[in-house]
């Protein structure tokens, strides 16, 4: 029999309106000959269409004006090639030029859904049982590229859960391209994203066992010059392309968390970043940091990545290394266990698996955990998030795919000491695509990417149906109850099949 589950009467929707000004390029000849226009227009040509955008699109954006002008500076080499010097520009000619290389993308404009949930760092100025908590959602929009993106909410001392509104504006972070790259591991990214080997010894050859962004871009450059094969060319962008995986970026201090989006930057993100999965870390010293596995798509291969942060303005982005940072659902433990990092994954997407290692960034011997067990989840099984601390063991949402290609939410719960005993699994799930959830941009599906225990409930985030996202919410004491008592069945199975490998 299931438990009995209380959904919330809370639903967060995509807004079309939210939308970020982005760079807009039609390739160089077109762009040649849009500069030869504009600086054809006289003074008062220019200031009369610039004008009326600027008070338009000022009610749009947070500073219209600084966006603008970075688009422009992006193009200066298509001024310089239409015979004209950048420097001699006036400020309206800069900014009419860079209007017509942007273009505006509404993030939200298709779906919002497969959200996670963590502690805010601020807790102050609150009752007690209230808790200020970050959901962070995965926004979906034209052409089906994915961002990440955050809300506010307030969990009342009944569990009742108020999600703030979002602010008028939305900004992309500064990109901070300060890494310094490990040689070694650098290049096996680089041959695990099909990058040419033999290109790849070549580089090997002119690099240090350190090195960072501004000497690998200037050895990059010279050594692409000096080909002539557009293929080889194109493989040497590739490893600029993975260079870029590896950054910071950092959001203005007025922003509110509502406001910041994780766009995709790189171009082995360019189809988007998929189901961030946030955690709060804590160190073996106390201190906390919020981590975040997501999957990192280009239209062709995944890359799973990680997002590291303090405050949520300033985030370290890199990519995950070794044979267990393969697929999706990589979902970090909130601490060390036995003076290691663990991991759960799903490396081939079948399967949960769980992996133990000495760096945050390098993942390897993922062991097999869970495979599919119950009808509801046959196809395959999964994490819904980092597992969650509790007395009697590491509480992990799962989510399985069952006929239809249904997904439903269940549990499992894991020894703390050791995650690789299972202590019990729900044979039923525990939230199941209802009439009202079933419909929508993918159709029944449920899924999350975390939830929080708070005034002794299990509260559950997730996304329906790919379209929307709404919270449930279960006494987290019946689900550990349940769990327990699902070892005997549990052990019972385990027996059973080990009998039938015995006999044969």
């Amino acid at each position: 029999m299931r438990l009995l589950v209380e959904r919330k009467p809370v639903k967060v929707y995509p807004d079309p309106k939210r939308v970020i000004a982005r760079f807009f390029f039609n390739g160089d000849e077109r762009a040649i000959e849009v500069v030869k226009h504009v600086m054809a227009l006289s003074d008062q040509e220019v200031f009369g269409i610039i004008s009326p955008l600027l008070q338009e699109y000022s009610k749009r954006h947070r500073n219209i004006t600084k966006i603008l002008t970075r688009h422009c500076k992006k193009v200066v080499n298509a001024i310089n090639d239409a015979g004209f010097d950048p420097e001699s520009l006036d400020k309206y000619q800069r900014l009419l030029i860079g209007s017509y290389f942007t273009h505006e993308y509404s993030i939200e404009s298709a779906a919002f859904f497969n959200p996670s949930i963590i502690e805010d760092p601020d807790q102050s100025e609150l009752v007690e049982g209230e808790k200020r908590v970050i959901i962070s959602f995965r926004a979906v929009g034209e052409g089906h590229i994915s961002s990440v993106v955050f809300r506010r909410a307030l969990i009342d001392r009944d569990n009742n859960i108020t999600v703030i509104p979002a602010g008028n504006y939305i900004d992309e972070a500064e990109v901070i391209k300060n890494a310094v790259y490990n040689k070694k591991l650098f290049l096996k990214k680089a041959a695990d994203s099909k990058i040419d080997i033999e290109i790849l010894d070549e580089l090997g050859k002119k690099l240090e066992e350190k090195f960072d962004y501004a000497t690998l871009r200037r050895i990059i450059l010279d050594t692409k010059s000096l080909q002539e094969e557009d293929l080889r060319k194109l493989e040497y962008d590739k490893i600029l392309w993975l260079s870029d995986t590896y950054h910071e970026i950092s959001f203005s201090r007025d922003t509110d968390i509502s406001d910041r989006v994780i766009f995709p930057i790189s171009e082995f993100e360019r189809k988007g970043i998929e189901d961030a999965r946030f955690v709060r870390f804590v160190k073996s010293d106390g201190s906390v940091i919020y981590y975040a596995t997501y999957t990192a798509f280009d239209g062709a291969m995944i890359m799973p990545k990680l997002l590291q942060t303090t405050d949520f303005y300033d985030f370290k982005i890199s990519p995950l290394h070794g044979i267990g940072a393969q697929n999706k659902n990589l979902a970090l433990f909130p601490r060390k266990i036995n003076g290691k990092y663990a991991m759960m994954s799903r490396i081939d997407g079948w399967n949960n698996y769980l992996m133990y290692s000495d760096k945050l960034t390098v993942w390897d011997n993922p062991v097999k955990l869970q495979a599919p067990m119950f009808p509801w989840e046959f196809i395959q099984i999964g994490n819904c998030g980092s597992p969650i601390e509790t007395k009697d063991g590491w509480l992990v949402i799962t989510h399985g795919v069952g006929p239809m290609r249904r997904y439903c939410l269940g549990a499992s719960l894991f020894n703390l000491d050791d995650p690789s005993i299972e202590i019990g699994r729900l044979d039923e799930p525990l939230v199941v695509p209802n009439n009202d959830e079933r419909e929508g941009y993918v159709p029944n599906v449920l899924y999350s990417c975390g939830s929080i225990i708070h005034n002794d409930e299990l509260i559950i985030p997730y996304g329906l149906s790919d379209y929307c996202s709404s919270f449930a919410s279960v006494k987290i004491e019946l689900v550990l109850d349940k769990l327990k008592s699902s070892a005997c069945a549990l052990a019972a199975r385990e027996k059973a099949a080990l009998k039938e490998e015995t006999k044969k």
